[in-house]
């Protein structure tokens, strides 16, 4: 059980190979980090310590982070740093939409992914700063698809509306975790709130492509995945991501377990089976990993 064997500082269990991503590519990630800071943007991919960060700014793929560095959540999983308007600066950069279009042109991207911090601070959770990031990179980029991965915005539906308004071909939401393991994993979300928002994304505009995504290895049972896949299901979402948590620093929650393939390709398989359109399960899947590959499969 989670509960049993959470403490700072555990070690867990041995990585697996099959776990393991090999470095390369070091001159791409530089280059990348150069033009980012330059334009002051963010990407998760950075923040949250991917896995994959060397093989997708070699491909000249990022997940643009948005609305600052600071989130105003403490999620057990995280390594984006933490913050509070009483202690720190977190004024929005008024620049930060075009900036952000501005390179996703210069990487010549025809698959852009734009996620957030939480900012729970912000009366609109920093939606309409969110619709306008959207507005601007498919001004600049008319003919490339845009992803969001978005917050629960607090559960407030207008806010969600307000980026689905703006266009973006792709609406993903992540559940991250099972419903039992929700107060230690995600404790300032809802599980029920979140299943609403992607429902409500559902009948809101029909034509996005509805997202979510987890992690397991964090103490579930593969029953209860089971059943987070069906209430995914019974939300409209089209395409579900799965993926091994692997603890970022010593800070967060340990990984209690390393699920083997053969049970990522069993959770891939009962997806397809109860109807989801496309199921991108295994150890190195992250949400926005291949994200231009998935949206393709999932459309043909």
């Amino acid at each position: 059980m989670l509960d049993t064997l959470v403490h700072i500082g555990s070690q867990g269990p041995r990585l697996p190979e099959w776990a393991r991503k090999s470095r390369t590519h070091f001159e791409s990630l530089h280059a990348l980090k150069t033009d980012l800071r330059r334009l002051n943007l963010h990407t998760v991919c950075e923040s949250a310590r991917c896995p994959n960060i060397h093989e997708c700014f070699h491909r000249g793929a990022a997940t643009f982070m948005i609305l600052g560095n600071l989130c105003t959540r403490g999620c057990g999983f995280c390594s984006v740093p933490k913050g509070s308007p009483s202690k720190h600066d977190m004024r929005l950069d008024p620049d930060e939409p075009a900036n952000v279009a501005r390179m996703a042109a210069h990487m010549n991207l025809r698959y852009v992914v734009i996620t957030s911090v939480n900012r729970d601070d912000l009366t609109d959770g920093g939606s309409q700063h969110f619709a306008q990031t959207v507005r601007e990179v498919r001004r600049v980029l008319p003919d490339a698809r845009v992803e969001v991965l978005t917050p629960d915005f607090c559960g407030d539906f207008e806010a969600v509306a307000r980026v689905l308004d703006a266009g973006p071909h792709v609406f993903n939401h992540n559940m991250e975790t099972v419903e039992r393991l929700y107060s230690r994993v995600r404790p300032q979300a809802d599980y029920h709130q979140s299943l609403r928002v992607l429902d409500f994304v559902r009948k809101h505009r029909r034509g996005v492509l509805v997202k979510s995504g987890i992690m397991v290895g964090l103490g579930e049972s593969g029953d209860e995945v089971y059943d987070l896949l069906r209430d995914l299901r019974a939300a409209g979402v089209d395409v579900a991501t799965i993926g091994q948590y692997l603890q970022p620093t010593r800070r967060n929650l340990p990984v209690a377990e390393y699920i083997e393939p053969r049970q990522f390709d069993a959770y891939r398989d009962f997806g397809l089976s109860i109807g989801f359109k496309m199921v991108f399960s295994g150890p190195l899947v992250r949400s926005s990993y291949m994200a231009d590959h998935v949206s393709e499969q999932a459309r043909l």
